[in-house]
């Protein structure tokens, strides 16, 4: 079996995207677009990946770590010029390389497969990817002999009339023999009227020498997408969102509207979860089986268990367990760990804090910093008072405690176990274990006072 290589071209800055943000670093269903691309080349098996790197090199570096080598194209003077740059790392040696870009986050690793195995059955030097495309215009046409071999590739300005009804387009991903395709790189002339080197020029080269250049036509346009600029963006997010959508649904996710779902391409979710219409599902969050995602929910990097509902609300870097319910409106934020059977009601915050199983926050309470027991009930408006203008403080509520409505506790603070604390109270000191806390001031009526000041009308 022949080794396989691959090299990935992401050394363009990619101007029409008019943007900060170096082009393939674009996220597409929340992943950089080349990020994709590697990952769907590593599904191929090749043995080596070569990134190009232009513009952004380190942050391209630094978001595939260690799933490539890099090689730097300094100046950007076409693509067979990137390609050369790869020459140090693989030059030589015997086997296929794979050549994709960088900015085509939609090419699957099935298609892939297919194109290495098309090229090897062909014994051929090089074997082109082509679609055929409803509106071919701007694609180089591949031009076929009658055989059904390919003859050439005419560039959209130098087609003849006949040649620009060609439906069948070069994607501008290839299989080469690696040894053949360094040689003909060599001889790739910048004789055009950018003055730059193109990759298309290698296979007329090839053919020139005898040799043969095949085609294998994917039976799907859409994923050939190349991204230059923030339309085709979104278009890739469609197809991508869509891809992800079928995907869930097909392991036993209903998705009620699939074109309102923003589920992330890193996303996990268990048999016999519900998603509701406009639903974000963003980064690497882990949802489990049968649960219940209302509309207007975002989770984003979270874990979720079994049997939890819910309910438009907002959780970020945090985990849900088993069997507990969230919202209407809640929010959770960073460093949140609900345990099973919790419940988080309507209008209630939670941050960096620890809640036990069975615990309830069920409405309009702030829970920051804090370690929250089993079994605990904390009543409506209850607020962990956890910063005193410099730095954080922990309050700690041990199990089966009880938090009257309405009650501050002023951390840092312990709250024992079993104890009350009775609604409206200030706590600034612990609370021992089975106690009643009360800090209010006592109520007084003056009867009257209202006529001495004149205040009725």
């Amino acid at each position: 079996m022949t080794s396989t290589y691959a090299v990935i071209l992401a050394a363009g800055q990619g101007t029409r995207m008019k943007s900060k943000l170096y082009k393939v670093l674009h996220p597409v269903c929340g992943m950089p677009m080349v990020e994709h691309v590697a990952n769907n080349v590593q599904q191929v098996g090749v043995e080596k990946i070569v990134t190009i790197v232009g513009h952004g090199a380190e942050k391209v570096q630094e978001q595939l770590g260690s799933k490539s080598e890099y090689a730097l194209q300094e100046e950007q003077l076409g693509t067979a010029h990137a390609v050369q740059q790869a020459a140090s790392l693989i030059e030589g040696l015997p086997g296929t390389t794979l050549v994709v870009c960088g900015d085509t986050p939609l090419i699957r690793p099935e298609t892939m497969e297919a194109l290495l195995a098309h090229h090897n059955e062909s014994a051929a030097k090089a074997t082109i990817l082509t679609a055929i495309a409803v509106d071919p215009a701007g694609y180089g046409r591949i031009i076929r002999d009658s055989e059904g071999s390919v003859a050439k590739i005419v560039e959209q300005k130098d087609a003849s009339a006949d040649e620009q009804q060609v439906k069948e387009i070069n994607t501008g991903t290839y299989c080469f023999d690696n040894v053949a395709l360094f040689e003909a790189l060599k001889n790739v002339s910048n004789n055009n009227a950018q003055g730059e080197y193109y990759l298309p020029d290698v296979i007329e080269i090839l053919q020139k020498q005898g040799e043969v250049v095949a085609a294998f036509a994917t039976d799907s346009f859409d994923e050939t997408l190349g991204v230059n600029d923030r339309v085709a963006l979104s278009e890739a997010e469609r197809t991508m969102r869509r891809r992800i959508a079928e995907k869930h649904m097909r392991n036993g996710v209903s998705i009620i509207d699939p074109a309102t779902a923003y589920i992330s391409a890193q996303a996990e979710i268990g048999r016999d979860t519900v998603l509701q219409p406009n639903v974000i599902i963003e980064g690497n969050t882990k949802i489990g089986e049968d649960c219940f995602i209302s509309s207007g929910s975002t989770i984003s990097n979270s874990t979720i268990g079994d049997r939890t509902n819910i309910r438009t609300s907002h959780i970020y870097d945090s985990i849900v367990g088993n069997d507990a319910a969230v919202g209407p409106f809640a929010h959770l934020r960073p460093e949140s760990h609900l345990g099973h059977e919790v419940k988080i009601g309507n209008f209630v915050e939670v941050k960096k804090a620890e809640i036990g199983n069975a615990s309830k926050v069920s409405h309009l309470s702030y829970i920051g910093d804090a370690h929250v027991g089993t079994n605990v009930n904390i009543g409506c408006g209850t607020i962990t008072v956890n910063y005193d203008g410099k730095n954080k403080h922990l309050t700690t509520i041990e199990d089966d405690s009880f938090i009257g409505c309405n009650s501050n506790l002023i951390a840092p603070v312990t709250v024992g176990k079993g104890s009350y604390v009775a609604a409206g109270s200030t706590i600034s000191k612990d609370v021992p274990e089975d106690s009643l806390a009360i800090a209010r001031a006592r109520q007084e009526n003056k009867e009257g006072y209202v006529n001495k000041l004149n205040l009725k009308k």
